[in-house]
């Protein structure tokens, strides 16, 4: 039998890129769950009185009026989320005058390694024009998510290192544009 004339499918092993967007509310609760999870899988989940944060975080809707919410999707499926403050507002935790603020960064254990959070990172940089720098609160054990903001540019700040609740200690990154 011929194959002439017959559309054959060739695949290449090539992916396609990563794709970034303002999150829709039908993709709130997948982005939620995804950031709960790798918050969980990456241990910043652990300490004593954390626990409520896990919530936080899956409540994507309470903090939408407040904030940006990016998706990343990888062939059309949610894998990650963030939420971006680009001037302060309630959803700010750490952010100044002339500052934008990541937060709540997450990307799917499971997805993890093809360029999801590099590409949410970089939107929320894009997002930032007219700002002076960016900044962002990282756990210690979060040391994964520390190499992706190194290798983007931001620096530690142990200045503003902080604590939202007593054995939850935070580090700050800043980025200055």
């Amino acid at each position: 039998m011929s194959d002439e004339g017959q559309a054959i499918e060739v695949r290449t092993g090539e992916r396609r890129p990563i794709e970034v967007r303002d999150a829709v509310p039908a993709e709130y609760e997948a982005v939620g769950k995804i950031v709960a999870e790798a918050f969980f899988a990456d241990g910043q989940l652990d300490a004593p009185g954390s626990e409520f944060y896990a919530d936080v975080l899956r409540d994507v809707a309470s903090r939408a009026d407040a904030a940006e919410i990016i998706a990343a999707l990888d062939d059309g499926v949610v894998v990650g989320g963030v939420t971006f403050v680009p001037h302060g507002g309630p959803m700010a935790d750490i952010a100044r005058d002339g500052e934008a603020e990541v937060r709540m960064l997450g990307v799917a254990p499971d997805a993890q390694g093809r360029g999801a959070g590099t590409a949410l990172m970089r939107e929320c940089m894009a997002r930032s024009a007219g700002t002076r720098r960016i900044v962002l609160s990282t756990q210690p054990v979060a040391h994964g998510s520390h190499r992706l903001y190194e290798r983007l540019g931001f620096v530690r700040e142990p200045s503003r290192d902080w604590a939202p609740v007593p054995g939850v200690d935070l580090l700050v990154y800043v980025l200055e544009l």
